[in-house]
This record gives C-alpha cells, sequence and structure tokens, in this order.
C-alpha cells in the first residue's frame, strides 16, 4: 500500500511543479475527451445554453470535491471524471423524454451506485478480478489515447514530431520535466505558427440553474439503468483498476458510495453523474505526476482545483479549448500517459497462466467495440474472464 495515514499531511510541501502539470493535463485530458458531446446532447435535446452551462457547472464542482477530498483522505491520487460514454448514450436517448425527468433518471442512477458501494458489492466484484486482466484493461483503455499522437503527425506533423523529440530528449535528462517541456514547446510552436485562437474567448461565470425531478419508467429504461451500467463498468472498473496496476490499495466501496452521493446531491442542476477516471487518473498516478508515489496525490488535489476553476468558468470552456490545436491536445495527452501503458502492459504479461486472457482483455478493450450501448471496457473484462475460464478452468 503506497499511501499513509501515518505522517502529516502536507500537500503543499509534497507537491511539485511536475504535479501541477500532471493535475492541468488530467483535468485538460477529461474536458476535451467529451466535451464536445455534452454541448451535441444538449442542442440535440433543445436545452437552453443556460441548462447547458448548469450541467458542466454540476459536473465540475462535484469532480472537484471528490477529486479533492478523496485524494486527502486516502493519500491515494484518486481522480473523479464525469462518463464519456454516458455522455454519448444521451446523444440519443436525452431528446426522447423530458428535462425534468432525465433529471430524475440520474437520480435513479445515482442512488443505484450508492447501493452498490453501501453493501459492497462492487468491492466484491474488483477482488476476484485477476490483476493482470485489470492490468490488461487500463492498457487497452489508455492504447487508443496514446496512439493518437502518431494519428496526429499526420496532419500537424512538425508541431508533433517537435512535441515528441522533445519528450524524449527531456526524459533522458530529467523525466519529471519531459511532459511540462513538451506542453511548453507545442504551445510556442503553435503560437508561431498562428494556430493559437483566442478571438472567440471571453470570461463568463456560470449560473446553476435548479431543474425539478420527475420520474417515469421511460426515462428509467433508456437513461437511468443503461447509465448505471456504464458507469459501474467503463468508468469505475476502470478507474479501480488504475489504482490497482499502480500499486495503491485503497477500499473501492467509499470511492464508489462518495461518488454516488456526489452525482445525487447535483444532478438537478443536470449533472448525470461523476464517477472514478480511468484516463484522466493515469496522468496523476504515473511516475510523470510525482518522482515519489506517495506524494502523487497532490497532482490529483491539483486536477480537482482545476475542475473547480473550469465548473466556475463552465461557460468559456468551449472557446478556451478551441483555441489550442487538436493536435496539442492529443499529442500532451498522449506523451502523459506513455508510463502507465508501460505500466499496464508489463503486469498484464507478468503471469505465464494468464498471458493469453490478458492480451485478449487488452485487444477488446482497445478496439473500442460496443455492443447494446455498451462500452468496450466491459467487454473486453467479460472476454477475458471466459478466456481464462477456458483455458485454466480446473487445470493444475
Amino acid at each position: 500500500m503506497l499511501h499513509s495515514t501515518q505522517t502529516p499531511l502536507r500537500p503543499l510541501a509534497d507537491t511539485s511543479l511536475s504535479a501541477v502539470v500532471a493535475g492541468f493535463i488530467a483535468m485538460m485530458t477529461g474536458y476535451t475527451s467529451s466535451l464536445v458531446l455534452m454541448y451535441q446532447a444538449g442542442q440535440a435535446a433543445g436545452l437552453t445554453t443556460g441548462q447547458i452551462s448548469s450541467w458542466i457547472w454540476a459536473l465540475s464542482i462535484g469532480m472537484a470535491i471528490c477529486s479533492i477530498g478523496l485524494s486527502l483522505r486516502y493519500r491515494t491520487p484518486i481522480t473523479v471524471a464525469w462518463s464519456t460514454p454516458g455522455a454519448a448514450l444521451l446523444i440519443t436517448s436525452l431528446g426522447g423524454v423530458s428535462y425534468g425527468e432525465a433529471i430524475g433518471a440520474y437520480i435513479t442512477c445515482a442512488v443505484l451506485v450508492i447501493i452498490c458501494g453501501v453493501t459492497g458489492s462492487f468491492e466484491k466484484m474488483v477482488k476476484r478480478l485477476p490483476s493482470s486482466l485489470a492490468a490488461a484493461l487500463l492498457a487497452g483503455i489508455l492504447f487508443k489515447i496514446g496512439s493518437e499522437i502518431f494519428v496526429a503527425a499526420q496532419h500537424r506533423t512538425g508541431l508533433v514530431l517537435g512535441m515528441f523529440f522533445t519528450y524524449l530528449l527531456v526524459k533522458r535528462l530529467s523525466p519529471r520535466y519531459a511532459v511540462l517541456a513538451a506542453l511548453v514547446l507545442g504551445t510556442a510552436v503553435s503560437g508561431l505558427l498562428g494556430l493559437l485562437d483566442f478571438s472567440g474567448f471571453h470570461l463568463q461565470v456560470a449560473v446553476p440553474e435548479w431543474t425539478t425531478p420527475s420520474f417515469s419508467l421511460g426515462a428509467t429504461i433508456s437513461i437511468g439503468i443503461p447509465l448505471f451500467v456504464v458507469a459501474m463498468t467503463s468508468q469505475n472498473m476502470p478507474g479501480v483498476a488504475v489504482l490497482r496496476a499502480d500499486g495503491y490499495q485503497v477500499p473501492a466501496s467509499p470511492l464508489i458510495t462518495a461518488t454516488g452521493i456526489a452525482s445525487l446531491l447535483l444532478a438537478p442542476f443536470g449533472c448525470h453523474g461523476v464517477n472514478l477516471a480511468a484516463i484522466s487518473a493515469a496522468i496523476c498516478t504515473g511516475p510523470h505526476a510525482h518522482e515519489d508515489p506517495k506524494k502523487r496525490y497532490t497532482a490529483a488535489v491539483w486536477c480537482g482545483i482545476f475542475y473547480g476553476l473550469a465548473g466556475i468558468f463552465s461557460a468559456t470552456l468551449a472557446a478556451l479549448f478551441a483555441a489550442l490545436p487538436k493536435e496539442l491536445v492529443l499529442s500532451i495527452a498522449a506523451l502523459a500517459l506513455f508510463g502507465s501503458i508501460i505500466n499496464g502492459l508489463t503486469q498484464a504479461m507478468s503471469e505465464p497462466r494468464e498471458r493469453e486472457a490478458a492480451l485478449v482483455t487488452f485487444m477488446v478493450t482497445a478496439s473500442g467495440l460496443t455492443l447494446f450501448s455498451v462500452g468496450s471496457a466491459f467487454w473486453g473484462i467479460v472476454a477475458g474472464v471466459v478466456t481464462l475460464l477456458i483455458l485454466n478452468w480446473r487445470k493444475a
């Protein structure tokens, strides 16, 4: 267990520049991965600009409070995020019900998550999952993001290659500042090439809007239950896998319960659910966040602080991220995840009897497969467990 509750809590003393950068990149990765989905879902459902802004505000505040509170409580880099698959699900399902009924479905989902946390059923399920499959799940989730840097190189070759080789050179000299150096160079090059466009950027404080919930069977079936399944399989399970893969053995049940309570309280303001993060969490748990694993919790704390700031000015988020070249954002997220992908693949293949099952888990998860509106993280685990049972059932 890497975190400790015996020594005094000193977040300011434990922090470092690399932790601040990791927290910022984790926040940036979390927003850029699905912020466009939020606006798309909101516009498809006919929501007002104020309602969409309130939605993002509620999610941001929930993520900020949970990330900061849980990280300080357990001295572990616990990062919370909204569900990207959940946001994608809402694009097709939100328009079929009234907004009040959608809020009611969010509340139903949050209550189910709380029940899973309080009863310990999720904890039991996670403990039965072989560590090699959990690590393969992590590597599969991160692989697509990690490989995006090479896809981005097709469109902005000079920018991406400059960032990549800067990362390699600084990694050799001073590993903890490799990602920061790549970010600085990428921003500078983007400015020189005229790729930074802040013309649409202006500060505007978000105003939360209350929507009175109403409950219907249709909304529960079409939104509430699918959101719950997606949250547990595509977010919470990979989120715990990230922590376990990097050696953090924090209990899962209190984390799940806390995110469920935050989701419940913020649902009337538009929050469709905050869950344990996977991709952005890996940025905070990896070696780039801090050279001392016991102090990496500060990266998640900074991520929470940036979440809070982003939430306050959520009305301007789209303009801010639109000002940065897409290739820069993809590349810096990929570079920050290299270490976590290496750790995941190494651990996944460490047990000879489980290697084939781990490989299947990795490949299915990395494929992006979606069946019955459930993402590849769930099906990767299913495929890996089935493979493991077939190959090793009652075999000495």
